[in-house]
């Protein structure tokens, strides 16, 4: 399996981490794709909704907040995340903005330890970025609209500008989201998607009269286009398995978010 699934006891807060060598060996990475379980939120955001956008109690949404970071031996002030809005914004983070939202923003890096990066997803494709080379990390949100405005090109390119990162050195996770089997769009948006990719790179499917859009596979050939070789994928569709992941279009909307958490430590 590309990854493990730890359970904590005290709540059943479950997380998944990928179990590749590369990552294994390497003791100053932290990271956990957070599942729904081991919340309190009633359906439908049941149980471990990390978002109170959907309309969520958000002092509900808190306690959940705190069952996670308990969890993962964390402190709130520990913790940065930004105001997602499906766009190419990259910022630049240290441990003054812990315990902050940044507005505005789809991604987050950093090369400083203990401050841990998280974000929130319920079908777009959670990118994880490490240089243990240069010790830096990076966390994107990345759906159709992110990944047609090129959010993961911009995210490495922060990587080499900021901390001099070389693609080719860098180790990207492909964490939950989607898959193409349930994802069916329009001429528009596969069109727009294709336009960032090689021309010989194709990512959606016409099945029954109706595109089907791979986003993983996407933001993939992304990667591979910078140079990123090292590329790991979790291989689970938040759509085929809503026991364990929000589904914004598997469950029509009204669902929660799961979070993604990174670290340096």
């Amino acid at each position: 399996m590309p990854v493990e699934r730890v359970t904590d006891p005290a709540y059943g807060v479950t997380w998944y981490r990928f179990s590749e060598p590369d990552i294994d060996a390497d003791a100053g990475l932290m990271h956990a794709l957070v599942t729904r379980l081991g919340g309190v939120s009633s359906p439908p955001f049941h149980s471990l909704n990390l978002s109170s956008s959907g309309g969520d109690d958000p002092q509900v949404v808190q306690v959940n907040h705190g069952r996670l970071f308990d969890a993962l031996s964390l402190s709130a002030t520990q913790v940065v995340s930004p105001s997602q809005v499906h766009g190419h914004q990259v910022t630049v983070v240290g441990h003054a903005d812990g315990g902050t939202i940044i507005p505005n923003t789809d991604a987050l890096i950093t090369d400083q330890r203990g401050l841990v990066l998280l974000l929130r997803f319920a079908d777009c494709v959670p990118v994880l970025l490490y240089d243990a080379e240069h010790h830096v990390v990076g966390l994107a949100h990345a759906g159709w609209r992110g990944i047609a405005a090129q959010v993961v090109p911009a995210t490495v390119a922060a990587l080499t500008k900021r901390f001099g990162s070389r693609p080719q050195q860098l180790w990207a996770g492909i964490g939950p989201s989607i898959g193409p089997d349930h994802y069916t769009v329009g001429d528009e948006v596969v069109q727009r998607v294709q336009a960032t990719l090689s021309p010989d790179t194709c990512v959606a499917s016409r099945i029954a009269g109706q595109w089907h859009l791979d986003l993983p596979e996407a933001v993939s050939a992304q990667l591979r286009g910078l140079g990123v070789t090292r590329i790991a994928h979790a291989g689970i569709c938040t759509a085929c398995t809503p026991h364990e992941w929000y589904s914004h279009r598997g469950e029509a909307g009204h669902t929660g978010r799961f979070g993604v958490l990174m670290a340096l430590r």
